[in-house]
């Protein structure tokens, strides 16, 4: 029989409880008492929320985007058969929907009338909220699930995403706030983006170099014994002379790259460095490769 990882479980309960109430802190707080529908179901569901009011009607948000999110799920369910993701999201979308509920009549509504500050500070908050959850395997729901399925495909970071989905709820505040709300909205929504890919990938952000030298084995050497950092020889040929020589890869840290460029620079002034920037790095000298 399997043993069932309790303390998983736990993490990942935690992380969508944590994640959720930080993202009701930064709608409840910030975004939907200054009109900033920045994009996803609580956007759509603020927009509702502001043209129910206007006739007397009480919408609360957090009750509208579990609804909305039914079907989502009814597609996810259909579309995917990780029911341990399915988990992850329901709860997410609910314990989210409630808190947002639960703490909008508690919690002080700061930088009333402050656009910008606004626009900041609800973007920070409802992105690393939503990041949290995402590290939990789960989501908060609405564009969050495209998003996390668009991924799988493409690639693209998960902020990306969000904000090409949300894009199209922004303009649709134009109507019911204002312009002026839109634009902070997307300054909100910008910022939600940056934060989640932050909180997701984590500053694990590297560098790759390239380097093309005659004096590849000393090179390749220094680097091995005196930094200390693992070194790949590649075979490449140069289509202008044909001529078939090494190209030496390595993966460094931001600190690092510097000490590699003083390296090539003594032993070989004439030698081609590429470096570039890395997304990820995992594994020896660099950090376990994991699913968060």
């Amino acid at each position: 029989m399997k043993k069932v990882d309790w303390r998983r479980y736990f993490k990942e309960a935690f992380l969508i409880v944590a994640g959720s109430f930080v993202f009701a802190l930064g709608v409840d707080c910030f975004e939907v008492p200054n009109g900033l529908a920045a994009g996803g179901l609580t956007g759509l569901a603020t927009i509702l929320a502001a043209i129910a009011a206007s006739v007397g009607i009480t919408l609360p948000v957090g009750i509208q985007t579990i609804v909305m999110n039914v079907l989502l799920l009814s597609y996810v369910v259909l579309t995917t058969r990780d029911w341990s993701y399915v988990a992850r999201s329901i709860a997410g979308i609910i314990i989210s929907g409630l808190f947002m509920d639960a703490l909008a009549p508690v919690v002080p509504v700061l930088a009333q009338g402050e656009l910008l500050i606004s626009a900041i500070w609800g973007g920070v908050l409802v992105g690393a909220g939503v990041g949290i959850v995402f590290l939990s395997g789960g989501n908060t729901g609405g564009t969050d699930i495209v998003a996390q399925l668009l991924n799988k495909p493409t690639g693209l970071p998960l902020g990306t995403l969000s904000m090409l989905v949300d894009g199209a709820i922004v303009l649709a505040s134009i109507p019911v706030f204002s312009v002026r709300n839109a634009l902070y909205a997307g300054i909100a929504m910008y910022i939600g983006g940056v934060v989640i890919d932050m909180v997701v990938d984590g500053p694990r952000t590297a560098r790759v170099a390239y380097i093309i030298s005659h004096r590849h084995d000393e090179i390749a050497n220094k680097i091995l014994y005196e930094m200390g950092r693992g070194c790949t020889e590649l075979q490449a040929r140069g289509v202008w002379s044909g001529n078939s020589r090494p190209v030496l890869m390595c993966v460094l840290g931001r600190t690092e790259t510097a000490r590699l460029k003083g390296i090539v620079a003594e032993l070989d002034p004439d030698a081609i460095v590429i470096v570039s920037e890395v997304h990820e790095a995992f594994g020896e000298g660099f950090g376990e490769i994991g699913p968060s």
